[in-house]
């Protein structure tokens, strides 16, 4: 008989498989844009629901019919620019070399160690020539939301644009609250970075998809046939082991945008969504599923491989139909 051949199981793409270290993505990557502002943005996953746009048929005749796609619900409450970071350009990359604070919410204090009394930075004096990249501290605001909780997310999030326009936004927006209006459009892409749901200790099958064995097998069933040769005698890191498995930090490329809106009755359920309560905020309809826990934060950036420009959906039908009892 043949040689019975199987590729390995499990990807080495992520590895080692560790934890994250908070409940939020860390972004370290940002795409290039000629717009000055944020590059990002901070949502809160609400859950899955459908709905219908009007799409071309294909075939000779060209109609338009309704096509029905899940998407997934994030709330996206305003967030606030905390601080402004400027990075200058050394032999080992960049380096850190001032960080500027203007007067901040209460809530943000539950975050980090600030002075009790904050003066407002004065930026007007900064020049270009003092920097060679500026970024921004923003945080979100889930007092707004239901999801129970006070504690902002803190992020370090770049702006597009030439460092004079970069200096403009700035000094305008200090402080003030930025929504996701003018930052994201319906129809464009988007990446999102999340931490995925936490699974515990788990076996070797469920972990790297490894096959189940044979009934007679020795010691178990759902384990690794073996742990490699026998000399040299070590257990190579790729061999298939029980571990650790859920909470990393993922990142989905180029998921449309299908809907934005602040008329949160198009997607509040009675009895309000499952896990998660009622949507206060303005909204992002994500299409297809986000990794995650509901409640948990997902950060949305730019694209840094879009392909094509897209277009804005005819979202026909949102449905709102309560799960609860399903």
């Amino acid at each position: 008989m043949p040689t019975r051949r199987q590729p390995r199981s499990g990807s080495l793409q992520y590895w080692p498989r560790k934890r994250a270290k908070r409940p939020y993505a860390r972004v370290r990557n940002f795409p290039k844009s000629d717009e000055p502002k944020l590059l990002g943005f901070i949502g809160y996953k609400v859950g899955m629901t459908h709905i219908q746009i009007m799409k071309e048929s294909k075939g000779p005749k060209k109609t338009m019919e309704p096509v029905s796609v899940p998407v997934t619900i994030v709330e996206c409450p305003a967030v606030k620019i905390a601080g402004v970071r400027f990075y200058k350009k050394t032999t080992y990359g960049l380096k850190l070399d001032k960080e500027l604070w203007t007067k901040v919410d209460k809530n943000l204090k539950r975050k980090v160690n600030l002075a009790s009394k904050q003066s407002e930075p004065n930026l007007s004096k900064v020049k270009t020539d003092d920097f060679d990249e500026v970024r921004v501290l923003i945080y979100s605001q889930p007092k707004l939301t239901n999801i129970g909780k006070k504690k902002p997310e803190l992020l370090e999030m770049q702006i597009g644009g030439k460092k004079e326009d970069q200096l403009k936004y700035i000094i305008e927006n200090l402080g003030k609250e930025i929504i996701l209006q003018s930052i994201f459009e319906a129809g464009e892409l988007t990446d999102i970075l999340s931490i995925t749901k936490g699974k515990g200790f788990q076996g070797t099958t469920k972990r790297f998809g490894t096959s189940i064995r044979p009934r007679k097998s020795e010691k178990n069933k759902r384990g690794a046939g073996n742990l490699g040769a026998w000399t040299p005698k070590k257990v190579p890191y790729t061999a298939p082991q029980p571990g650790k498995m859920g909470f990393h930090q993922r990142t989905e490329y180029n998921k449309q945008i299908m809907k934005i809106s602040s008329e949160v009755e198009e997607v509040n359920q009675a009895g309000g969504l499952m896990n998660y309560g009622k949507v206060k905020n303005t909204f992002a309809l994500i299409k297809g599923s986000v990794s995650g826990a509901k409640k948990r934060a997902v950060v949305m950036r730019k694209p840094i491989r879009a392909k094509e420009e897209t277009k804005a959906p005819v979202v026909e039908y949102i449905s709102n139909v309560s799960k609860q009892g399903r």
